[in-house]
């Protein structure tokens, strides 16, 4: 919405557009160019009235000139109304400003000298057109859509072969690009059509572009459970291994949809197959979204306890100790959950300590990230001292544990965390002399 530029609305200009030329309120009355009025370009044909407040919540994003902007409170008038001064305001908005006991003009912070409020009956008129315009513009813009839905779900009844991957393509650009043609294609059984292509006899083509749109669908649970089957999962995970980036990202969006919630036979889903898939995936650091979309599903796989010696035996916990320290924000505290929970597990454990770079790269992320970052990275490292604690200690002690841990205790953090930290903390010095742990840990004796 543009910012408010002061105009007396006596001589209003309006911009009519790139390559359009800049009108006066007289002209474009007089000219019938925003309808209604003079020539009436919109309302010709509308046998009701449509309702100002109504069109204007629902083109909220749309771009509106300037002069229909409330210099208060910088939304489109509805009820505008002019003071002596010549400027124009929302009559609620300038009527509270009175009711404040101010006796000016709020844009020139003129002294008024009557403070009648006059109807701009032109203005609302224009208002009212302009609005009418662009919602009836909109309206069958949506008609269009939805018509172009539902003439593609009823072609992709009767097509086959490259013609089907043709159609699939067509819906999949429809249903991205517009939101209200996603309830369409749900009322009129498209998630359940769409599904019935999937199968051990699908080409990729097909599967991909029909992939494309059952993920941008609010699938109800029958069209989930539709999709869980054995033969449907194979296709998705066989997609998902040999597609593009987006489709890859695609099909891990489209698996997390269908395990998401209880009783979603997540163990039936996670093969060994989409583990490796999704570790690829999330190997590809030339893709973030995509390592985004796949943390996010080895996150909700790694829920289900029974599934996660699986995620050990892939080796997945070596790469994500390796990705840590490239990771944005959102995909870090992904990939440190998903390694506190596999660290629940004797062989997450195992791993965890056998892998070179944990202890290195997890002290690093205390106190230097989000503080749910820092409570996931206190959970692993206990968990790997405890478990071979002379070999482990002397790790975390050399790659600076100390000086964190005390960091955290000496800060503004919960005391659960705190708490944590010094458990850790007794629990790497206990091989050590005191003296001898404050010289490791390179701490004076202020600090002790």
């Amino acid at each position: 919405m543009p910012m408010y530029q002061p105009n007396s609305h006596g001589n209003v200009k309006l911009d009519m557009g790139s390559g359009g030329q800049v009108l006066d309120l007289q002209t474009t009355i007089k000219g019938g160019i925003l309808g209604c009025v003079g020539g009436g370009l919109v309302c010709t044909g509308v046998k009701e009235k449509l309702d100002l407040r109504k069109m204007v919540g629902e083109l909220e994003s749309i771009q509106v000139p300037s002069v229909f902007i409330c210099p208060i409170s910088l939304d489109p008038m509805q009820e505008p109304v002019t003071l002596c001064t010549g400027q124009t305001y929302e009559r609620s908005n300038i009527l509270k400003w009175f009711s404040l006991g101010h006796c000016t003009c709020p844009t020139t912070m003129q002294e008024l000298w009557d403070d009648t409020v006059t109807p701009n009956r032109t203005l609302q008129q224009l208002i009212h057109s302009w609005f009418s315009s662009k919602y009836l513009a909109m309206k069958k813009r949506s008609e269009d859509v939805l018509g172009k839905a539902v003439e593609l779900l009823d072609s992709l009844k009767k097509v086959k072969g490259q013609a089907r991957v043709q159609t699939l393509k067509q819906l999949r650009h429809v249903v991205v690009a517009h939101s209200m043609a996603k309830k369409t294609v749900m009322d009129k059984g498209g998630a359940a059509l769409v599904s019935s292509l999937l199968g051990p006899f699908t080409t990729h083509a097909v599967g991909s572009e029909a992939i494309g749109i059952l993920v941008n669908l609010e699938l109800d649970l029958p069209s989930k459970a539709n999709l869980r089957q054995p033969a449907k999962i194979s296709l998705i995970v066989d997609v998902l291994n040999e597609g593009s980036i987006e489709t890859k990202i695609n099909c891990t969006k489209l698996i997390k949809m269908l395990i998401e919630g209880k009783d979603s036979g997540s163990e039936n889903v996670s093969s060994l197959s989409l583990l490796a898939g999704l570790l690829r995936l999330v190997k590809d650091k030339r893709h973030p979204n995509g390592v985004l979309a796949g943390l996010g599903l080895l996150n909700t796989i790694c829920s289900d306890e029974s599934l996660r010696s699986s995620v050990v035996s892939i080796g997945a916990v070596p790469p994500l100790v390796e990705l840590l320290p490239s990771l944005n924000n959102e995909c870090l505290e992904l990939a440190l959950y998903i390694l506190e929970v596999l660290s629940t597990v004797p062989e997450g454990r195992l791993a965890l300590k056998d892998c070179a770079n944990t202890i290195p790269n997890v002290v690093k992320l205390l106190m230097s990230k989000s503080e749910s970052c820092t409570q996931l990275a206190l959970s692993i490292l206990w968990a790997v001292c405890k478990l071979a604690l002379e070999e482990c200690a002397a790790l975390a002690v050399e790659a600076g544990l100390a000086a964190k841990l005390l960091l955290v205790i000496q800060s503004g953090c919960n005391p659960v965390l705190k708490q944590r930290s010094v458990e850790l903390l007794k629990l790497c010095s206990l091989n050590y002399t005191a003296t001898i742990f404050i010289s490791k840990c390179k701490l004076t004796r202020t600090i002790q």
